[in-house]
């Protein structure tokens, strides 16, 4: 069954939940798809041995990730699935949510609707990458320091993926508190002047969510994130004037018409 649709955006409400019905079909059946992509790319390219490399350096030669159950090397390779399927699922379920709020967005919305959809799924890749890339080391670097000389580390493979992976979707899902503050001035529910006064707040809130985020030392690997949270939270505070000036612009020019249409 097709989609409703309509020209002019208006429908019954039965029509739009048959349309909400589809569209979550829809996005559901791409992560399915993404999921069986993930999967094959996780087992034929041997991303458990690719993801481990971090680890690596601080286990004894010849020593690798242990299993403790038969079904521990198959729930991995379905969590890299997962992800991977998801970051390919991602365009479709963002073009499904824009193809149905559009009808209800102003023009000058609908253009900008994609452009954030293209920033936020950046910025989710570039917290995971900086999990990955940089987080990760320096905390696997300062967690296996503490270790005794005396103890052999016998890490299994479930709880090492399963610490990286929350690492990785934590990190990637803070970087996007910028797209939540933008989207809030851009509703008027905040304003440029209130996120500027605010300042010495975040600051603390950034290095709070930095302490939480990162399991290793309050200093070196809290700082590692600490400080592109913080430049992100300013980002986000000039995107927000550019908004407020921009609608305090459009308000102006559409109460001078106003004004010229009585005159």
């Amino acid at each position: 069954m097709p989609i409703p649709k309509s020209a002019s955006g208006e429908m019954p409400f039965l029509d739009h939940l048959e349309e909400l019905r589809w569209r979550i079909i829809y996005s559901l059946g791409a992560v399915v798809v993404g999921l069986a992509v993930g999967f094959f790319v996780a087992w034929k390219f041997d991303l458990v041995l690719w993801l481990q490399k971090p680890l690596l350096p601080y286990l004894r030669p010849g020593q690798t990730l242990v299993f403790t159950h038969p079904g521990d090397t198959f729930s991995v390779l379905m969590q890299m699935a997962l992800v991977v399927g998801v970051a390919i699922a991602l365009p479709v379920i963002g073009y499904q949510v824009w193809a149905f709020l559009s009808p209800a967005l102003y023009k000058h919305e609908r253009r900008i609707v994609i452009p954030v959809l293209a920033v936020a799924v950046v910025l989710f890749a570039a917290g995971v990458a900086m999990a990955y890339f940089l987080v990760l080391p320096m905390t696997l670097k300062f967690l296996m320091g503490l270790e005794a000389s005396s103890l052999t580390p016998m890490i299994t493979v479930a709880e090492y993926f399963s610490f990286v992976t929350s690492m990785c979707l934590a990190m990637g899902l803070v970087f996007e508190v910028p797209i939540v503050l933008v989207g809030l001035s851009a509703f008027g529910i905040v304003s440029p002047q209130s996120l500027g006064k605010v300042r010495k707040f975040a600051v603390v809130i950034c290095w709070l969510a930095a302490a939480i985020v990162t399991p290793g030392d309050l200093f070196i690997t809290t700082l590692a994130l600490a400080i592109p949270l913080y430049f992100l939270y300013e980002a986000s505070v000039a995107v927000s004037w550019i908004i407020y000036r921009r609608k305090a612009r459009r308000q102006a020019a559409e109460l001078a018409a106003e004004h010229g249409a009585t005159a």
